[in-house]
């Protein structure tokens, strides 16, 4: 499985960004899709997972409301609308896929948000 993350950059402090997720190779034994993010000298965290069977996404407390994880139906890719964004949200991040054996990371996509 190949993640490939894009749409990052830099935003003011409330202002939007939608990041892209996608994904190629075995897909079809991928069951989680998730977003994480890691801030300079901070360990990465969870942001928001969406599970490929169906079921409410979830969303770290920090982000809720203002963040929103999809799927496109039509190409698989996972998108993370970021609304309200703020200088804390700054960081890099990552789009991970849950194989069966295994975790798939993509490379990461900077996300800086200025006060």
């Amino acid at each position: 499985v190949q993640l490939v993350e894009s749409g990052g950059g830099l935003v003011q402090a409330g202002g939007s960004l939608r990041l892209s997720c996608a994904a190629s190779g075995s897909t079809n034994s991928i069951s989680v899709m998730s977003w994480y993010r890691q801030a300079p000298g901070k360990q990465r965290e969870l942001v928001a997972l969406i599970i490929s069977g169906g079921g409410r996404p979830k969303y770290a407390d920090s982000v809720k409301g203002r963040f929103t994880i999809s799927r496109d139906n039509a190409d698989g890719t996972i998108n993370l609308q970021m609304n309200s964004l703020r200088p804390e949200d700054t960081a890099v991040y990552y789009c991970d896929a849950l194989g069966v054996l295994r975790n798939y990371w993509g490379q990461g996509t900077q996300v800086t948000v200025s006060s």
